[in-house]
C-alpha cells in the first residue's frame, strides 16, 4: 500500500506460556513487514511446542504475507493455529489456502 513515505503500521506482540507461543499481529502484513512476521514467529531460542498466530487485527495481507505464513506453517508443522481477520481469510481463500488445517474459523 502507498503510505507516501510513511512506515506501514505493523506490530507483533509475543506472549509465552510454558511451551506455547502466541503472537498477536496488528496492522498491515505486506512485502515490507512479512519478513518481520516470519522472524518473530521463528525467533531463535527454545522452539515452542505450539504457536497461535492471532491475525484478527490485521487490516491488509498480501502475497508476501501469504509466503511468510506458509513458511511459518512449515516451521510449526502440526503445531500452528491461525486466527484470521476477515481480510486475511478472504486473501487465503482466493489463494487456495482457505482449507488449511491450521486456519481456524
Amino acid at each position: 500500500m502507498d503510505h507516501q513515505g510513511a512506515e506501514p503500521m505493523f506490530s507483533a506482540v509475543t506472549e509465552v506460556d510454558g511451551d506455547k507461543l502466541s503472537i498477536r499481529v496488528s496492522g498491515e502484513v505486506d512485502m515490507s513487514t512479512a519478513d518481520r512476521l516470519y522472524a518473530t514467529a521463528t525467533a531463535t531460542g527454545p522452539r515452542a511446542a505450539f504457536l497461535t498466530l492471532d491475525l484478527r487485527p490485521v487490516s491488509f495481507f498480501d502475497s508476501a504475507a501469504i509466503h511468510a505464513l506458509v513458511r511459518i506453517a512449515e516451521h510449526y508443522a502440526g503445531r500452528l493455529s491461525v486466527l484470521p481477520s476477515r481480510q486475511v481469510r478472504r486473501v487465503l481463500e482466493i489463494s487456495g489456502l482457505g482449507d488449511q488445517p491450521w486456519l481456524t474459523t
